[in-house]
């Protein structure tokens, strides 16, 4: 169908278009509140600036559509295909994403607040200053996705796929990723207060100069990682495994090390016991655990 006559239609008070064929079409700047598109085909269509607030996009096909600041609020993308979409800045909040397709989307910015992407393939994704306050991304795969300077606030992480995913300043307090593999993902910056990592795998994971202050490391793997400059304040590092993990710089001020993992008995009493006047805030760490056998 061409675009001019698809808005025509709708002008006329039609608003179901289930199944129509709209590739490529023009529709940007148009209002086109609570549109019913699900089905369609809208590949690389041109929706930005769109006002398509309660629109139905179940299961369309928007594979490298654009969507750059587009009004999606309170829209439906369950099952939809965006792979390679540009969604730069879009108002998407609210929304139902559930299971949609968004590996390789262009996401910079876009506001999801409250919106449901559960199992949503993100990977690769880039979500570069993106909005995720109380986001349900249970189930999401976000491997190898760029989620630097992104909000996430309040956001659900139950059984997400974050293999190499990128929080550099990225706002994650409180958030829990017990249980994960985040080895050699990099928090770089990140504010992570009182975020909880028990028993994750942080293998050379990066916190360099992350804001960890009341984080929760219980018995996670942090060898390798580096710490360097890290705000650990009253952060919980019980039985955590800091073997090779540097700590050059990184405030230890009143923080449990209980039974902290070390590697070499031979040494590990005498390095436990700097360790722990960090803790106690009577010296300044500069100290980079690297435990090699003798």
């Amino acid at each position: 169908m061409q675009a001019k006559n698809f808005l025509r239609l709708y002008e006329a008070g039609y608003r179901n278009f289930r199944g129509v064929d709209l590739r490529a079409a023009d529709l940007s700047h148009r209002i086109l509140v609570g549109v019913d598109l699900s089905e369609a085909n809208l590949a690389q269509a041109n929706l930005s600036r769109a006002f398509l607030t309660k629109a139905n996009f179940t299961g369309a096909n928007l594979h490298r559509a654009n969507l750059q600041f587009a009004k999606l609020s309170e829209s439906q993308f369950v099952s939809a295909n965006l792979t390679k979409a540009v969604g730069l800045g879009a108002f998407w909040v609210r929304a139902d994403l559930t299971s949609a397709q968004l590996s390789g989307a262009n996401l910079g910015h876009v506001n999801f607040r409250q919106s449901c992407l559960e199992q949503a393939n993100l990977c690769s994704a880039s979500l570069y200053g993106t909005n995720l306050r109380e986001a349900n991304l249970s189930a999401a795969n976000l491997d190898w996705a760029n989620l630097s300077e992104a909000r996430l606030y309040g956001a659900t992480l139950t059984a997400a796929r974050l293999n190499g995913a990128n929080f550099t300043r990225a706002m994650l307090n409180g958030l829990d990723f017990s249980g994960f593999d985040l080895s050699g993902v990099s928090f770089t910056g990140a504010r992570a207060r009182g975020a909880r990592f028990v028993e994750s795998n942080l293998i050379a994971a990066d916190f360099t100069k992350a804001c960890l202050q009341h984080a929760d490391f219980t018995a996670a793997q942090l060898a390798g990682a580096n710490l360097t400059g890290a705000q650990l304040q009253r952060a919980i590092l019980q039985a955590a495994n800091l073997n090779r993990a540097d700590l050059t710089r990184a405030d230890l001020s009143q923080a449990d090390l209980t039974d902290t993992l070390l590697e070499t008995a031979q040494r590990s009493a005498t390095a436990l016991a700097e360790l722990r006047q960090l803790a106690d805030g009577s010296a300044q760490s500069t100290l980079q655990l690297d435990w090699g056998l003798s």
